[in-house]
């Protein structure tokens, strides 16, 4: 462990002098954001620091079995009250303080501790991880292990990202750190699909006491070098196309609803040609029987682009589309009930950016640096969305390790170099929360027992 340690701090001089050029040329942060706090040369070469990262590492294995029990704890959007109850006994159990389960599901705990020392800031620091998984109630979940692999749905997506969010809650208990601001832990419903981001709007929901949260940290999946600084917006519309139905053959030329739909779906790819936006028909269905013209038929499609206005032309443009669709069709039939299209907004995710030369994105930077790994800057839609388009600074990070097939029943993980991201998501978390320096805390704790 003395070598590993020795080699990766090989890199830190060249890591440290990139991350003062960038934050140097910082925009300046939104009041409340951790600014000074940041300052991760202070951080890595304490004692208090070196302890925790060595029983992130030697502790590798638990927190592997750790996200193995998690998995096994089906979560599926809207049904993740079982492996909520399972973290709250966890945060619990490990001494977080003011746990608590809110009204939408979201599972809360503090890390004890904060308040007592002089220059303690009240802003919170936040750390994520989403509880709930794509996978409908009744999927089967059995692990399969194939060499590194472990391969079960949702094992990396996001049974990784919430044990690591334990471990590091655990390892800031253990080794007492002390904190400037106060470190809240959220485990969060509703991140996928239809869930619409639902947990982590209601955090930052108005009069929550979170809307001065100093930084937003969301631990999202594997890996070790990716930092979601962008958030990626989108709108799920939900169309139905109407019409009187008929038989197939008595009622042939009838206007058709499934004609109307098919002729939108497959006009839908002209709406985004460019990278900076995509467009999807994700799910559709309808009809009763395959001899008859269906009385409806819907789809869900997904509209995902950078930028609030593009967003906003791309949904009219798709509105637009699925209406002319639809009058197309009447016309071509000329008989019968006229078709109607219905629209339905079943999903916003806002969009934004924390700037790359923000104090936050700058420590996630040379925390990785620092690692040995190259810093994967990105976009995408995560739980970070929501602080992101408030002007909170937030980053979404991976928790270590690889993964594959995500989203799918052959999703796998590989938990080498695992340990990495979890020592990763301990450094961001530390540089944004500040850790008190040692002689005030002695001052302080002194204090308490005169």
């Amino acid at each position: 462990m003395r070598r590993w340690f020795s080699t990766v701090r090989t890199g830190l001089s060249r890591a440290l002098k990139d991350y003062k050029d960038s934050a140097g040329s910082a925009a300046p942060p939104r009041s409340g954001s951790p600014g000074e706090a940041m300052k991760l040369e202070e951080l890595v070469d304490t004692a208090l620091v070196r302890k925790a990262r060595a029983a992130i590492h030697s502790r590798d294995d638990e927190t592997f079995a750790e996200q193995l029990r998690i998995a096994t704890i089906a979560a599926p959007t809207g049904e993740e009250r079982a492996r909520a109850a399972y973290i709250a006994r966890r945060f619990v159990s490990m001494g977080l303080v003011n746990t608590t389960i809110d009204r939408v599901g979201n599972v809360l705990g503090t890390l004890p501790g904060w308040g007592c020392e002089p220059g303690a800031d009240h802003s919170p620091v936040v750390v994520s991880a989403h509880l709930d998984t794509i996978f409908p109630v009744g999927t089967p979940i059995n692990l399969r292990r194939e060499e590194n692999r472990v391969y079960a749905p949702g094992i990396t997506d996001n049974s990784r990202g919430v044990a690591a969010l334990l471990r590091v809650a655990e390892t800031l208990i253990e080794t007492d750190c002390r904190l400037r601001h106060p470190l809240v832990f959220v485990a969060t419903v509703g991140e996928e699909g239809l869930g619409d981001l639902r947990g982590v709007k209601y955090l930052f929901r108005r009069g929550s006491g979170f809307e001065e949260t100093a930084a937003f940290i969301a631990i999202d999946g594997a890996g070790s070098t990716r930092i979601i600084h962008s958030a990626i917006g989108a709108r799920r519309l939900r169309f139905t196309i109407v019409g009187s139905g008929g038989h197939s053959w008595g009622d042939r030329g009838m206007a058709s609803p499934s004609i109307a739909m098919g002729a939108a779906i497959a006009r839908l790819v002209e709406l985004a040609p460019d990278r900076g936006s995509a467009v999807n028909a994700g799910r559709l269905g309808g009809g009763t029987s395959v001899n008859a013209i269906p009385s409806d038929c819907w789809c869900e499609v997904d509209l995902r682009a950078r930028n609030g206005g593009r967003l906003e032309v791309l949904e009219r443009q798709t509105r637009e589309l699925f209406e002319e669709a639809t009058r197309e069709e009447t016309r071509r039939s000329g008989w019968g009930v006229p078709l109607e299209c219905r629209v339905e907004r079943i999903g916003d995710r806002p969009c934004g950016e924390t700037p790359a030369g923000n104090p936050l994105v700058c420590a996630a930077v040379a925390a990785t640096r620092f690692l040995g790994e190259t810093p994967d800057l990105g976009a995408s839609s995560t739980d970070a969305n929501v602080p992101i388009s408030l002007g909170i600074p937030a980053i979404a990070i991976g928790a270590g390790g690889y993964g594959g097939g995500v989203h799918t029943h052959s999703e796998w993980y590989d938990n080498t170099n695992g340990a990495r991201g979890i020592e990763r998501a301990l450094l961001i978390t530390l540089a944004a929360a500040g850790l008190r320096p040692v002689d005030q805390l002695s001052v302080a704790r002194a204090s308490t027992t005169e």
